[in-house]
């Protein structure tokens, strides 16, 4: 019987140094932390197999969209270790399973992350920094150097430690003969979080309007509304997804294709003194 392939601890300290330093690493609006997060997953797939070709094969899971908290985020990271570890084992652990769970933990731990670290860890951290800093004293700036990156560090250790256990246990329930509709469950919670991130940042309008007289005026936007709230928002991140999916355009071309479209609807139309939206810009 083959000995089964495990991560080992080198490669597991490697990935979490190169996620807790580098979640940023080149980072866009497009890409969010993707290429920090291949940049942590990087040493484990170097570790579990052995041919170049297999190795970008497995990388390629991890090159698609996530953005999340970076410390307690750090959990997703550890996860998917024990995940690609079951994967390396000979385990039906496909690329929809791990995204969908990526993406289904992504956005909660977000929420959760933004609230104890950045509402509430933080500012209690720098209130006490201020305290110490009265009267220019040193000691505040040195604190919170100090005690931010310590606290920091070795929480997201044990964070990443935790997934990476979860990942281990989890094997079974995703895999296992009863894991369809857990699977299924997955992926849906994961499409959801995607479009919730889709209706909560993105925000378009068009400021078309024709006006008759003092009385009597037709406004699109409100026309639009009154068929479908958001319909706009809706067409745009549709457009997005067929010319990426079903005509295979890159992403930066898309946002040039989106650029051009703006463009060209900021141009007042002749006779109507009108255009399709508005940049807001004053001289």
């Amino acid at each position: 019987m083959a000995e089964l392939k495990k991560a080992s601890e080198e490669a597991r300290k490697q990935s979490f140094r190169n996620w807790t330093y580098g979640n940023l690493t080149c980072f866009s609006q497009e890409h969010m932390q993707t290429f920090g997060y291949l940049w942590a997953m990087l040493p484990i797939v170097d570790d579990l197999y052995d041919t170049d070709e297999e190795k970008v094969e497995h990388l390629r899971t991890y090159s698609t969209f996530f953005n999340t908290e970076p410390q307690i985020g750090t959990m997703v990271v550890g996860l998917t270790v024990g995940l690609e570890e079951a994967r390396a084992n000979g385990e039906p652990m496909d690329d929809e399973t791990i995204n969908g769970i990526r993406a289904g933990l992504m956005g909660p731990l977000a929420g959760l992350g933004d609230s104890i670290i950045v509402g509430t860890f933080i500012p209690i951290l720098l209130g006490i920094a201020l305290g110490l800093a009265s009267g220019g004293s040193i000691l505040g700036p040195l604190f919170y150097i100090v005690a931010w990156n310590a606290l920091m560090y070795f929480g997201m250790k044990y964070a990443y430690d935790q997934g990476y256990s979860l990942g281990g246990s989890a094997v079974e329930a995703l895999v296992g003969p009863q894991s369809a509709a857990l699977r299924s469950s997955i992926v849906m919670v994961g499409t959801m979080v995607i479009g919730a991130v889709a209706a909560t940042w993105i925000s378009i309008s068009t400021s078309f309007a024709i006006t008759f007289s003092e009385t009597s005026s037709f406004v699109l936007q409100n026309t639009l509304d009154a068929i479908m709230p958001k319909a706009l928002n809706f067409f745009f991140v549709w457009l997005c997804w067929w010319m990426m999916t079903k005509k295979q355009i890159s992403p930066t071309k898309v946002m040039l294709i989106l650029v051009i479209i703006a463009f060209v609807g900021c141009i007042t139309i002749p006779g109507i003194n009108t255009s399709l939206f508005n940049p807001g810009l004053s001289y």
